[in-house]
């Protein structure tokens, strides 16, 4: 329990420091990381972080061609933001698994 009061705090720092933006929101995923691998190493070892970090950047990853396909598509066509990105939501869950499945571990 104590370590999710421990993100929440970080994370909720960070948005607090542009609250201007609704990036700021986006803004505080970042932190909440490195607060959850601090908190992984501190808790259960290196090892068990090494495969949370790797599960965070399959995320990035499996995210940007997600979002950049969805903008492609809405630009291209016109076409809702709902309809587009509840479409496309099996691509980015099949780039994550793929990723998982595929990076060496």
């Amino acid at each position: 329990m104590s370590q999710m009061f421990i993100r929440f705090l970080i994370g909720g720092a960070v948005v607090l420091l542009k609250p201007k933006s609704f990036a700021g929101l986006f803004g505080a995923a970042p932190s909440v990381a490195l607060a959850s691998l601090g908190l992984a190493v501190a808790s259960e070892g290196t090892h068990y972080a090494s495969i949370e970090a790797r599960s965070m950047i399959i995320g990035a990853i499996a995210f940007f061609a997600y979002a950049s396909l969805v903008s492609r598509i809405m630009m291209r066509y016109q076409l809702k933001a709902l309809l587009v990105t509840i479409c496309l939501m099996p691509i980015w869950l099949g780039i994550a698994l793929s990723g998982f499945y595929l990076w060496p571990k």
